[in-house]
């Protein structure tokens, strides 16, 4: 287990957050969690939703761990000192957007090599022009690592929930794409709304149908928006063997 952000508080979080997913070792170790922010990229004009995606899912990982993010998250832009304020960073796209500035390759570069996540999610669920775009721009800022596939016994799949694959609101690929830096994974792409799942309106329904898994994909989705967090926090944690009869046992009980 490492630190993944270069701050005092993501420290502390990142050990808070690692031992509560073993109720054990929590009750063992640690008190109350540090809180962590869900922010979401400000990149001129793109789909609306973006802060309300991550508040729910800020709320969903406060509800099942014993992370216990903001709940009101805020939004950054890679231009800006803000940026660093949180290890967890959520970009929604639907459509073409101009190259980066100088600045925000920059930031870009600097927020993932002092060890920012970013979780990209094509809004439009395979769309051709905001993956153009978003392709173009990551080659420009990391033209020696390039998106691919996440094999399915990654980490990410069972930092917390045990899944078979990604889903959002709609089923999508079998995998999700990552770009690796270092020794982890630090951008994770997917082009299955995985944001649509998870927003509400303001009277608090479901605002996007999930198809063709209906609410058992919607969960799943949840659940895959859960294990992003939690592997944020932690990255590659799991891997050790002393979290392995607490992953059988949630194997053991269909969880």
């Amino acid at each position: 287990m490492r630190a993944i952000f270069g701050v005092q508080s993501g420290r502390l979080l990142l050990v808070l957050a690692c031992f509560s997913v073993s109720p054990a070792r929590h009750a063992a170790a640690f008190g109350d969690p540090t809180d962590v922010e869900l922010v979401s990229l400000e990149l001129g004009k793109g789909p609306s939703g973006g802060q309300s995606v991550t508040e729910r899912l800020a709320w969903e990982v406060r509800k099942r761990s014993s992370v216990e993010p903001i709940l009101e998250p805020g939004r950054a832009r890679l231009d800006k000192p803000s940026l660093y304020r949180s290890p967890f960073l959520y970009w929604r796209g639907n459509a073409e957007f101009p190259p980066l500035t100088k600045e925000a390759l920059e930031g870009l570069r600097k927020y993932v090599h002092r060890g920012g996540f970013i979780l990209i999610d094509d809004a439009t669920a395979g769309g051709e022009a905001f993956d153009r775009a978003l392709r173009r721009e990551l080659l420009r800022a990391f033209p020696a690592q390039p998106l691919k596939p996440i094999p399915e016994e990654h980490t990410i799949y069972r930092s917390f929930y045990l899944l078979t694959r990604p889903v959002g609101r709609v089923q999508g690929p079998a995998f999700l794409e990552g770009m690796t830096y270092g020794d982890r994974i630090a951008i994770v792409y997917s082009r299955h709304d995985l944001g649509g799942a998870l927003q509400r309106d303001k009277l608090g329904a479901w605002s996007q149908a999930v198809v063709p898994g209906g609410e058992r994909q919607r969960e799943l989705a949840i659940r895959l928006g859960v294990n992003l967090v939690m592997y944020a926090l932690c990255t590659d944690y799991k891997d050790d063997q002393v979290h392995a009869p607490f992953i059988m046992r949630r194997r053991g009980s269909g969880r």
